[in-house]
């Protein structure tokens, strides 16, 4: 028992301290050093000096500004890629922003910030990059209403331009429409172009407007495919009128496909 005291005078403290710091570290890892984080930040703050309200107008004007820029440069991108598509594709038109589209008709109209007095009339033809978005249906001195092509009301006569092969699209009210034949028996296979038709009668022939995704030539009463739009119709922020030379048959009240 002499023994055994001797031994814990010697030692008893040192085992203290080394439990001690056991504990103090497993708490530690436990509590991953809120503990400590509090401890410190209690310490320190009276050194810390309160941001002014003119520093936070600032870091939120700061925050506004880049948010803006960043905006700008999406805005920016967008408009190049328009521009670049209208000079590949040669044709004189008129840039016009996207102001007003309903959640109920996300893909049935969009109406755009440009109107009578930018020469925008009923009739003409509206593209984006991409192809083929849809038509103007009413205008008004500052804005124009446009009908898209996937509005379930849409028909539109289109062709296959590798092997000719005609049709009519008709919108689905989504980002994909389907192309009905006339031809029992048509050559078609996913991956083809799809373009507007030299019998359309209310869009010029040879505008984009998709790529077929799969074919099903069973369907009663003529095949169809499906067909995915070439332009971001649910995306797009900006787009081009072009105008539309209407046909003869038109002009007379003929109403064929579009």
């Amino acid at each position: 028992m002499f023994t055994l005291r001797r031994w814990w005078d010697r030692n008893g403290l040192l085992i203290v301290l080394a439990s001690l710091a056991l504990g103090s570290g497993l708490y530690i890892r436990q509590t991953q050093a809120a503990l400590l984080f509090e401890v410190y930040q209690l310490v320190t703050r009276p050194f810390q000096a309160e941001p002014s309200t003119q520093d936070q107008l600032m870091d939120a004007r700061m925050v506004e500004l880049q948010a803006r820029l960043v905006e700008l440069e999406s805005q920016n991108q967008q408009l190049q890629k328009l521009l670049e598509y209208k000079s590949a594709n040669k044709k004189q038109g008129i840039v016009a922003p996207i102001v007003g589209r309903s959640p109920d008709h996300w893909w049935k109209q969009i109406t755009l910030g440009r109107g009578s007095k930018d020469g925008i009339k009923e009739g003409y033809i509206v593209t984006g990059t991409g192809g083929v978005v849809g038509r103007i249906i009413s205008v008004t001195p500052n804005t124009s209403r446009v009908l898209l092509l996937s509005d379930p009301s849409s028909r539109v006569g289109v062709t296959i331009s590798r092997s000719r092969f005609m049709g009519y699209m008709r919108g689905q009210g989504e980002s994909k429409a389907v192309m009905e034949f006339f031809d029992k028996v048509p050559d078609v296979r996913p991956g083809d172009i799809v373009s507007t038709s030299p019998f359309s009668h209310l869009f010029p022939a040879g505008y984009p407007v998709g790529v077929v995704e799969s074919v099903d030539l069973t369907k009663s009463p003529a095949p169809e495919a499906e067909i995915k739009f070439s332009a971001a119709v649910g995306y797009l922020e900006w787009v081009m009128v072009v105008e539309n030379n209407p046909r003869l048959e038109d002009e007379i009240g003929e109403q064929p496909l579009e």
